[in-house]
């Protein structure tokens, strides 16, 4: 049966009216179900979800057209745009980051509440941690929870050669922040952000920086503000200061392991597993790098038309995908 926590988000979920979360969780049960060997409660909850999703794209197909918003004229070479339908609950992460993403949500929502009262929501975030860890899909999770457009600073648009120019250019981007509320995504910023005392630091990049500091000291529009490293040594002191919050991402642990790997294979027929082994071939992958093995072992499963995804044939997807990262010294 489903968790009472899970059963709890359900309720959540459905009393604040948010639908993809509520099917999120949905899928979750669903998976759970399938790995306690509960097929055909499994398989049940999968029709429903299925056709709930039908019944939720019927409704938007009919719903007005809203206009999108696209960057234009010099911002067309500095912005691009999504609109995501991603939500934290499709997303594994520590308890600790979820609780502390939960937090910046509910301060968005409510930040009329929090101006009332002369407060304002935490709008600049700085993430670092290894690649894969889910730090560029957490911009895209941010824009799907607040139903806010994702404009993603084109580095090889911003930084130029020319002395003044990346400056200019960086003033456009937070005029769009004062004139457009979305959320602002900053990524591989050491490439903006880099320690103004390196001995190979450039004066165009430390003028770079001192702009973005000044810049970011001024602004006070209501846009997110996401910036994501994988090194934070490479950064300046001084930007630390100008960021609301600094979260550190992690590879996964032993539970964040299993439950990417039964999220991301949720809708196939699974042996049981000895997690212990699936735990050992995943010990120094990324959240992102347990994927795309979870991917392959689905393909294999799929073209060679195999009765279910066994332990050995998801170990040894792990280990090609370990393998790959870590080429060999021979």
């Amino acid at each position: 049966m489903a968790k009472a926590e899970q059963i709890i988000e359900l309720l959540k979920s459905h009393i604040e009216g948010d639908d993809k979360r509520f099917l999120a969780i949905a899928m979750q049960v669903a998976a759970h179900e399938a790995q306690q060997g509960h097929e055909k409660i499994a398989q049940e909850l999968k029709k429903l979800i299925d056709k709930a999703k039908d019944r939720q794209s019927s409704i938007q197909t009919k719903a007005s057209v809203v206009n999108l918003i696209q960057p234009k004229g010099d911002l067309a070479n500095l912005l691009s745009v999504e609109y995501t339908d991603i939500t934290f609950t499709q997303l594994t992460f520590s308890s600790s980051i979820s609780q502390r993403f939960k937090r910046i949500i509910l301060e968005h929502r409510q930040h009329n509440t929090l101006s009332e009262h002369g407060l304002k929501a935490r709008r600049k975030i700085l993430l670092f941690g290894p690649p894969g860890t889910g730090k560029t899909i957490t911009a895209s999770a941010l824009a799907g929870e607040l139903r806010l457009p994702l404009f993603t600073i084109r580095l090889d648009g911003l930084i130029t050669k020319y002395m003044g120019e990346t400056a200019s250019k960086l003033r456009l981007v937070f005029d769009a922040m004062k004139n457009t509320r979305a959320v602002y995504f900053f990524d591989e910023f050491d490439a903006i952000g880099g320690d103004r005392n390196l001995g190979n630091d450039v004066g165009e990049i430390r003028r770079v920086l001192n702009s973005f500091l000044q810049f970011m000291e001024q602004d006070h529009s209501e846009s997110l503000i996401l910036a994501a490293t994988n090194s934070i040594k490479l950064l300046d002191n001084a930007l630390f200061r100008r960021f609301d919050d600094v979260i550190e991402y992690s590879l996964p642990d032993k539970e964040q392991i299993k439950q990417v790997i039964n999220n991301r294979l949720y809708n196939f027929k699974l042996n049981h597993f000895d997690w212990s082994k699936i735990f050992d071939a995943a010990e120094g992958l990324s959240h992102a790098e347990i994927t795309r093995a979870c991917n392959e072992a689905a393909k294999q499963f799929v073209l060679s038309n195999l009765p279910s995804i066994s332990e050995q044939l998801l170990v040894d997807a792990l280990q090609e995908r370990k393998h790959t990262r870590i080429p060999s010294n021979k």
